[in-house]
């Protein structure tokens, strides 16, 4: 990996981190247990020969979900 990819994946980050500051607490536990949830079902789905896109799409809605609900 290069030095300028490495600085663009930094600024990508960066930048979406600032994006969460106007949230709620409850906004934002939904947006984390959607992109954790996402990236879990992704892994799953890839790891037993399913699809990785369904699985992300599904541990996605579940984790938002989750996430919206919990206190």
């Amino acid at each position: 990996m290069t030095v300028t990819t490495r600085l663009a994946a930094a600024a990508l980050l960066l930048l979406s981190l600032a994006g969460c500051e106007g949230m709620s607490r409850g906004q934002q536990r939904a947006l984390s247990g959607g992109a954790i949830g996402a990236a879990g079902g992704a892994a799953l789905g890839a790891l037993t020969g399913g699809s990785a896109l369904t699985g992300a799409l599904l541990g996605g809605a579940g984790g938002a979900a989750i996430g919206a609900i919990t206190r």
